[in-house]
Order: structure tokens, then C-alpha cells, then sequence
């Protein structure tokens, strides 16, 4: 699962976390890459990525508040 993860990759039980600061569109993209990783993953291990507890966390005064998306859907 973690094999070319670029970001912090956290693992509990049946959840996992990805996360990265972004202060440029090179990061963006390489948190849109790990996830597109994490997708293929669970596909190819015949696992399902619950869509629901998806969830992106915007901090920052200035954070530009990139969107991102899982299975050909924008995440919250």
C-alpha cells in the first residue's frame, strides 16, 4: 500500500489518512497522484474505498482550497 507514496500515508485499522502541506500546484498534483496510488491499490486487492468518509481538511488563512477526487468523484 505504501509502495510510491509521496505524502504522509497514516494507517489504523480500517482507516488510513493522506496528507501533505500544499503551498504550490506541484503539491496538489502529488496528492492527487497518491490517491489515484491508494485507488488503483485497493482495486487491484479487491478492497472498496467507503466514499462517504472521504474528506479533504483546508487549514490556513491563505490556503487556496485545492479540490481533489477519488474514483472520478470530487471529494468534500
Amino acid at each position: 500500500m505504501d509502495s510510491g507514496i509521496e505524502c504522509t500515508l497514516s494507517k489504523f485499522a480500517d482507516n488510513t489518512k493522506l496528507c501533505d502541506m500544499v503551498y504550490m500546484l506541484e503539491g496538489r498534483d502529488a496528492i492527487q497522484r497518491d490517491l489515484d496510488r491508494l485507488e488503483r491499490w485497493a482495486r487491484a486487492n479487491y478492497m472498496k474505498l467507503n466514499k462517504a468518509k472521504c474528506k479533504v481538511l483546508h487549514v490556513g488563512q491563505s490556503n487556496p482550497k485545492h479540490n481533489s477526487r477519488q474514483c472520478g468523484e470530487w471529494i468534500d
